[in-house]
C-alpha cells in the first residue's frame, strides 16, 4: 500500500494540506519537501503555496515551530507541551519556546455545551445547580470551565469537555501518526527523534487526559496521600455529577501563584511558599510515586491563610521505589562527582539505539566535573538533570516518559521556586528527601522485603526447572529440537535476491513468447486452416507484452519502496 492510499480519505488529504501549508507558512517549507508530504499532496491533485514565509523566516525556529503548532489547533497545541517536557529529546532553546505554548482558545457559547451538560446530568443544569454561570471563566483547548453553586450553597467549578473534540483529536491523531512514519521513513536525520515513538506516547497521554474521571481519580489519590497534612488543599470532587465528560469539583477561591502583586497585596510570605511548594513536589515525586506532572504556576493557588491548592489532574506521572532510588542516587553522584554511577543510572534509564558505553562516561564524567567545588546552595537541580537529559540526547537516546516528567517537573518548581524568592535553594530543600530515599532503599526492612521477592523468584525457577529439562530433553529425543537464527539484513537480501530472480524468470519467458510467437506467424501460410495458428502466436504476443508491463511495473514500484 502506497503512502497516498493510507491517506486515501478526502478528509485526511484535506488536513494533510492544511497542515503542509502552515508549515510551509511558518518557514519549514524544505521539510514539507524533504518529508513526502508535498509528494502526496500532488499526487492527489493539492497545491501548496510556497511564497508569504518572509516575515516568519526572521523569527527563530524554536519561535516559528511554537506559532505552527498555535495555528495547527488543540491536539498539535497538546502536542508541543508534551514536547516541552522532553528534555531528553529538545535542547533547552526549544524546551523553554514551547512551553510558551497556551491552550487558552475562545470559549464556546453557552448553548453549544448546554445540550452536551443535559446528557452528562440527566437533568437541566438548572435543576442539578441551584446557580450556573452560563460566561465560562476559563477556555482551554480540550475544555472550559464554568462556576455553579450547589443547592446547599457550595461553589464548584464544572469543568465541560468541548463537544465533538475527541473526534477531532482522533482524526489528528491518525494523521499526525502517519506524518511521524513518513519522517522517519524520509528524513533519516531526524530518526534520532523517535517520532513515531513520541506520537505514540502523545496518544496514550493525551485520552487520559480526556477522561474526566480518570482526572479525578487521580486528584483523589494525591489528596489521601496528603490527608494528613492541613497546608495542602485538593478540591474536593463531585461524584454524583462527575463523567468522563464532565469533572465538578469544589472551587478554590485563591490567589493564582504567578500573580506575585496579589501575593505581596495579601501579606503572604514569598519564601515560606517556595519552600511549601518544593516539600509538596518532592512528597509527591519522591516519597508517594504519584505526581502533579505539570506544576506550573497556572495549576497552583495560594490561599489566605497559607494553604497551597492544587488543581487540573490531567497530566499525573508514576515512579516506582526502584525508580526514585535511582533519581535520588543520581542526583547524589552529581553532587560528589562520581561519574561511574551517574553513567551506569543513564544506561539504566536509556532506551533505544546502540550505546558506547565508554565515550557516554568520558562525557558524564566533564559534565559532572562541572560541579566540583560548588557550594550545595549554589546548586541547580533542575539543571543538573537537564545536564543528565543532555547526556542522552547527544548520544541518541531517549528517556522513559515516567522520568522525563520528573525531570520537568523539577526544572518547573525550581523556576517557579526562584520567581518567589531568589534567594530560594532548591538543593538544600531536597537533601533530606533524597537522604530518606536513599536510607529507605537500604532499610534492613526494605532489603529483607527485596530479598524474600528474590528468594521466591529463585524457588519458583529451581520448582519449575526440573520439568523445563524434562521437556527439553524429551524434545531432544524426538528429534524436535533446534534453533532458529533471523538475521534482518540478510532476510532483507533474500527478499531481493528472490524478487530479483521472478523478474528474471519473467523476463526469460517473455523473451521465449516473443521468438515463439514471431517463428509461428512467419511460418504460417494464407490458408483458413492455418488461422489458429495465427490466433496462438497473436495471443503470444499478447502476453508477452502483459509480462513486459507486470516487469515494468515490478521495477517501479520496487524502487519506490526503497
Amino acid at each position: 500500500m502506497t503512502m497516498l492510499d493510507a491517506l486515501a480519505s478526502v478528509r485526511d488529504l484535506g488536513r494533510l494540506q492544511e497542515i503542509a501549508s502552515v508549515f510551509v507558512r511558518h518557514g519549514f517549507g524544505d521539510l514539507v519537501r524533504r518529508s513526502g508530504m508535498a509528494g502526496v499532496l500532488e499526487r492527489a491533485g493539492r497545491l501548496l503555496h510556497w511564497e508569504h514565509a518572509e516575515a516568519r523566516r526572521k523569527m527563530k525556529p524554536p519561535q516559528r515551530l511554537r506559532s505552527a503548532l498555535q495555528e495547527l489547533g488543540p491536539t498539535f497545541v497538546k502536542l508541543g507541551q508534551v514536547l516541552a517536557t522532553r528534555v531528553d529529546l529538545l535542547p533547552p532553546e526549544w524546551i523553554a519556546e514551547l512551553g510558551l505554548l497556551q491552550n487558552a482558545v475562545p470559549a464556546l457559547p453557552w448553548e453549544a455545551v448546554r445540550p452536551q451538560l443535559v446528557e452528562d446530568l440527566g437533568v437541566e443544569p438548572e435543576v442539578a445547580f441551584a446557580r450556573v454561570e452560563t460566561i465560562p471563566v476559563a477556555a482551554a483547548s480540550l475544555a472550559q470551565a464554568h462556576r455553579a453553586w450547589l443547592h446547599d450553597g457550595t461553589a464548584v467549578i464544572l469543568k465541560v469537555r468541548r463537544p465533538g473534540i475527541v473526534e477531532v483529536v482522533d482524526a489528528d491523531m491518525r494523521l499526525m501518526a502517519r506524518l511521524a512514519e513518513m519522517v522517519e521513513s524520509q528524513l533519516p536525520d531526524l530518526r534520532r527523534y523517535r517520532l513515531v515513538e513520541v506520537v505514540r506516547q502523545f496518544r496514550t497521554s493525551l485520552r487520559r487526559e480526556l477522561d474526566f474521571a480518570a482526572e479525578c481519580r487521580s486528584a483523589e489519590r494525591i489528596a489521601a496521600n496528603f490527608a494528613d497534612d492541613d497546608s495542602v488543599l485538593v478540591p474536593r470532587v463531585h461524584w454524583q455529577w462527575t463523567s468522563e465528560r464532565l469533572n465538578v469539583q469544589d472551587f478554590v477561591d485563591g490567589i493564582p501563584a504567578g500573580d506575585l502583586p496579589a501575593v505581596d497585596a495579601a501579606g503572604l510570605d514569598r519564601a515560606a511558599l517556595a519552600r511549601a511548594g518544593t516539600g509538596i513536589v518532592l512528597k509527591m515525586v519522591l516519597e508517594d510515586g504519584l505526581f502533579h506532572a505539570d506544576p506550573h504556576p497556572g495549576n497552583l493557588f495560594f490561599l489566605r491563610d497559607g494553604r497551597i491548592a492544587l488543581i487540573d489532574f490531567g497530566m499525573v506521572g508514576h515512579l516506582g521505589e526502584r525508580r526514585r532510588f535511582e533519581i535520588a542516587r543520581l542526583l547524589h553522584g552529581m553532587v560528589v562527582q562520581d561519574a561511574e554511577a551517574v553513567a551506569d543510572i543513564l544506561l539504566d534509564w536509556s532506551v533505544g539505539g546502540e550505546v558506547d558505553e565508554e565515550r557516554l562516561e568520558a562525557d558524564t564524567a566533564v559534565v559532572v566535573d562541572r560541579y566540583q567545588g560548588v557550594a550545595l546552595k549554589d546548586l541547580r537541580m533542575g539543571t543538573m538533570l537537564s545536564d543528565a537529559a543532555g547526556l542522552l540526547r547527544s548520544h541518541g537516546l531517549m528517556l522513559p516518559p515516567d522520568l522525563a516528567l520528573v525531570i520537568k517537573a523539577f526544572l518547573t518548581l525550581e523556576g517557579f521556586g526562584r520567581q518567589l524568592d531568589p534567594e530560594f535553594d532548591m538543593a538544600t530543600e531536597a537533601r533530606p528527601w533524597l537522604e530518606r530515599v536513599m536510607r529507605r532503599r537500604f532499610a534492613p526492612s526494605a532489603l529483607a522485603r527485596r530479598g524474600r521477592r528474590g528468594l521466591a523468584g529463585m524457588l519458583e525457577f529451581g520448582a519449575e526447572l526440573p520439568r523445563d529439562l524434562r521437556r527439553l530433553i524429551r524434545a531432544a529425543r524426538g528429534g524436535r529440537l533446534g534453533a532458529r537464527i533471523e538475521i534482518p539484513t540478510l532476510q532483507a537480501l533474500g527478499d531481493q535476491v528472490d524478487r530479483a530472480a521472478s523478474r528474471l524468470t519473467m523476463g526469460v519467458i517473455t523473451a521465449a513468447l516473443i521468438i515463439g510467437s514471431s517463428i509461428v506467424m512467419n511460418s504460417v501460410g494464407g490458408g483458413a486452416r492455418n488461422q489458429w495458428l495465427m490466433a496462438l502466436g497473436v495471443a503470444g504476443f499478447v502476453g508477452a507484452a502483459a509480462l513486459g508491463v507486470w516487469i515494468v511495473y515490478s521495477i517501479w514500484k520496487g524502487a519506490h519502496r526503497r
